[in-house]
């Protein structure tokens, strides 16, 4: 199993490598008078649109991983922070920023 914090690094080196691959997408769409018309603003539109959601989704896992790294900084780590149970080491390997254990996240 790889070392939580490890793992937790390298997440957050490749958020900003696609945060820098997506700055593009998120830009003003501007009006080109060339371009076929009111179908390719639209749909460069939508493209921005689901570049900016996608940026927001990154935004929310990065605040996670740091959340799991503060959990690592004060010993807090593999324990839930709703209950306080010990989170199943399968689940930290599968995701080493998850906050709850199975129980929390199922609502029991």
């Amino acid at each position: 199993m790889t070392d939580p914090k490890t793992a937790l690094h390298a997440r957050l080196v490749a958020l900003d490598a696609e945060d820098a691959a997506g700055q593009a997408g998120q830009k003003t769409v501007e009006l080109d008078q060339q371009a076929v018309g009111r179908l390719s603003r639209m749909d460069a539109l939508q493209n921005q649109a689901m570049a900016q959601a996608t940026a927001r989704r990154r935004a929310v896992e990065r605040q996670r991983i740091m959340a799991a790294l503060d959990r690592l900084e004060s010993g807090e780590y593999g324990y839930c922070t709703e209950c306080g149970d010990e989170i199943a080491p399968a689940r930290l390997a599968t995701d080493p920023a998850i906050p709850r254990c199975g129980a929390c996240m199922r609502g029991e």
